[in-house]
């Protein structure tokens, strides 16, 4: 999805890249590791253009919700900077187009944890009419999960799809003829979503505002 340039690094665009990792780290819980590329030359920058930013970043917790890899992409980003002050800001509503991952690990914390565990019961009820979440797993490149309705009797596991519609991202159980929308902010379109390697990777757009 992302291509990366390499090209020799003025102290401008090294200040700016600074500058957005430690935004970045602030704005997440966790940041295992990460990569910014700003293409964009010294004139550009003091003009407050930036032609591209391209950021790759792993095991990221962000308010909770754990990502295995994000990749991210944004042309022409029109920023404010303070070089004396070694301040940093980014001006209002630019696009971005990201790639997002998710593992097993991922869904498992996020879905069964006390914060979003919801999200994960409300699959369970939509989609196998059961009350409550208890596993859920990528293998083979598909999606199984597993619910009960007392805690007590736990079912077989059952497989599941995912797909998108108009921008948005859906769960099926086709067996049912059942399907829910996940919910995710509206100013994010999602392109496309697809499962290899047993990693569920989802194409999306969105503005950004601060």
């Amino acid at each position: 999805m992302l291509t990366k340039q390499i090209k020799k690094k003025g102290i401008l665009a090294k200040f700016l890249e600074k500058g957005i990792e430690i935004i970045l780290r602030k704005e997440c819980k966790k940041i295992g590791k990460i990569e910014i590329d700003i293409i964009a030359s010294s004139i550009q920058i003091i003009k407050g253009m930036i032609k591209n930013i391209i950021i790759i970043a792993e095991e990221i917790n962000y308010k909770d919700i754990l990502f295995e890899k994000v990749e991210l992409e944004a042309h022409d980003v029109k920023i404010i900077s303070k070089i004396n002050n070694k301040e940093l800001s980014l001006k209002n509503n630019f696009l971005i187009k990201f790639k997002l991952s998710l593992s097993t690990n991922s869904l498992q914390i996020v879905l069964l944890s006390n914060k979003w565990g919801w999200i994960g019961d409300m699959i369970s009820k939509e989609l196998l009419y059961q009350e409550k979440l208890e596993d859920i797993k990528l293998k083979d490149d598909q999606i199984f999960i597993m619910s009960s309705k007392d805690k007590k009797t736990i079912n077989e596991e059952k497989e599941i799809s995912i797909k998108t519609k108009d921008g948005k991202l859906y769960l099926e159980n086709k067996s049912y003829n059942k399907s829910i929308k996940i919910p995710i902010e509206d100013k994010i379109y999602i392109k496309n979503v697809t499962i290899k390697n047993n990693l569920i990777n989802i194409f999306a757009n969105s503005f950004v505002s601060f």
